[in-house]
């Protein structure tokens, strides 16, 4: 179980690093595989529709999580590594 939990932290620091390298204000991922990003002034939707037309990646408009969740997306490190790695490469196509 501890091997198990060791990968998916070890995804959750890849996808962490990545938006941090972009300048993204990064939250979450200590106690569950689940990393908030902050997008100040957009719309939670108009990221999540960015992201998924421009890298065809799955994330969560963090306005469905309350109005509190506006103006951030939520990005799972459940996954194989390489898609994760995949994920965190196109990311960094699209913010750079």
């Amino acid at each position: 179980m501890h091997e198990v939990i060791g990968f998916y932290k070890q995804n959750t620091r890849i996808i962490m690093e990545t938006f941090n390298s972009l300048g993204f204000k990064v939250y979450g991922g200590k106690n569950a595989p689940y990393v908030r990003v902050h997008f100040p002034g957009r719309s939670s939707w108009d990221v999540f529709a960015e992201i998924l037309e421009k890298t065809h990646v799955v994330t969560t408009p963090g306005s469905g999580f309350g109005p509190g969740g506006e103006g951030f997306i939520r990005v799972s490190a459940f996954g194989h590594r390489e898609n994760v790695l995949e994920a965190c490469r196109r990311f960094k196509e699209l913010y750079r």
